[in-house]
């Protein structure tokens, strides 16, 4: 569920423990799910065992917050797990600039992923493919056949539809089973139906059935955000006359990544900074969902381009907005089995697939504008070396109380901040 308030004032400030009692209050965490969050839990090796092969122990990466972001209305907390400082600041900076319009909008197709069937050796392709058509409705019979609790909440295969494609081994037909997975990502129920029409298939085509297996490209399952930034709210000092500086040197930087692939895969990287760092905390298949993102960023551009769209209004304020396939689920897998992916959705409290894809894209609009900021203006490393350099403190040999002396002086001393000036001023201390 969302919360009554997502603005935190004075939130980073708090203890890691203090942090973790807010959003627990917020969230309403039993104390399971507040234990499976805290500094000292950790998957059980039992638990590690059985999600993958030869385990040899576990490793953890920061669980954060990042606030103030409304969408469609209400308020959210929104858990990252990500090892890179700067990412969780800079999307609630930028969620932080468009609340006076009333934050981010969503809108998310229904759940539909693609399973693919290759079928080769054919005589008449294009004949194979009008036969499957023509037996559309008895193959979504044989893949809704069986008992499923999915097919029970009204998912299930929807429709099947063919494409016939020229490949290095010559022309093929390949078949789309059109799967409502519900509030699950879907892939073993897409993989398991589309084996269970292959015999069907090769009988009505005369074909051999070769590949069966799900895309990942979901190019039916798309989330959608938009966003206003007004002149005002995206300033540095709050007037219409900086804001309107600030929104054309956005919009140079983001005609560089619609027009360049080079730039476009670091842009993208940043909308991905957001995207994916909910969807490992939340215990998605972030794997897929990057493969996805990535495709549909060069599918529906016709070639590599950038995954946002940034324009300006007629009032000149800034308009922002994203569509990307994001296939994820809130039921089954790694969700339901790592104690802190439970946590994690606990804490954003969505009700369907379809909530946490819109909440995940909002993430990352707000992380890529964050990104072109900071570019534009000031450059990306001010701001991010700033939060990184207790990394750097801790790698000059820092412990304990030194970490954060350190981090402060290298801060406020004049000069770039850098891992020989970490270093100095770790002895410095220390010879004091």
């Amino acid at each position: 569920m969302p919360v009554d308030n997502s603005r935190l004032k004075g939130f980073y400030r708090l203890s890691v423990a203090e942090r973790l009692a807010t959003v627990a209050k917020l969230s309403g965490l039993s104390e399971e799910q507040i234990a499976a969050l805290s500094s000292t839990a950790e998957l059980d090796e039992a638990s590690a065992d059985r999600m993958i092969e030869n385990v040899i122990g576990t490793m953890s990466l920061p669980v954060g917050i990042a606030t103030n972001f409304v969408i469609d209305g209400e308020s959210w907390l929104i858990p990252f797990c990500v090892e890179e400082s700067s990412i969780i600041a800079a999307a609630s900076n930028m969620a932080k600039r468009c609340l006076s319009s009333g934050g981010f909008r969503t809108s998310s197709d229904p759940p539909i992923m693609i399973g693919q069937i290759q079928v080769l050796d054919l005589d008449d392709v294009d004949a194979a493919a009008l036969a499957i058509s023509s037996s559309k409705t008895e193959l979504m019979e044989i893949c809704n056949s069986r008992p499923s609790t999915m097919v029970r909440l009204g998912g299930g295969c929807k429709d099947v539809q063919t494409r016939i494609i020229e490949t290095l081994s010559g022309k093929a037909l390949v078949v789309h089973l059109l799967v409502d997975t519900r509030d699950a990502m879907g892939a073993n129920a897409v993989n398991t139906m589309a084996e269970m029409v292959s015999e069907t298939i090769e009988e009505i085509t005369g074909g051999r059935v070769h590949l069966k297996i799900l895309s990942n490209l979901a190019a039916h399952r798309l989330a959608r955000v938009e966003a206003v930034f007004t002149r005002e709210e995206i300033s540095d000092d709050g007037s219409a006359e900086n804001g309107s500086q600030i929104i054309d040197a956005i919009l140079e930087a983001h005609h560089f990544a619609v027009a360049d692939p080079f730039r476009a895969t670091t842009h993208n990287k940043g909308v991905m900074n957001a995207i994916s760092a909910i969807a490992l905390a939340c215990g998605q298949d972030w794997r897929a969902i990057e493969a996805g993102c990535h495709a549909w960023a060069s599918h529906a551009n016709n070639g590599y381009s950038s995954m946002t769209k940034w324009s300006k209004n007629a009032e000149g304020d800034l308009v922002g907005s994203i569509e990307t396939p994001l296939a994820v689920g809130i039921v089954g897998g790694a969700s339901k089995v790592h104690p802190a992916a439970r946590a994690n959705l606990a804490i954003l409290g969505v009700e369907s697939s379809q909530q946490l894809a819109g909440i995940m894209a909002a993430a990352g609009l707000a992380q890529n504008l964050g990104a072109m900021r900071a570019l534009a203006t000031s450059g990306i490393q001010a701001g991010h070396m700033k939060l990184h350099v207790r990394n750097m403190a801790v790698s000059a040999g820092a412990i304990s109380e030194e970490i954060e002396q350190v981090a402060e002086r290298v801060r406020t001393q004049s000069g770039p901040i850098t891992q020989q000036a970490v270093n100095e001023a770790l002895k410095a201390l220390r010879d004091e």
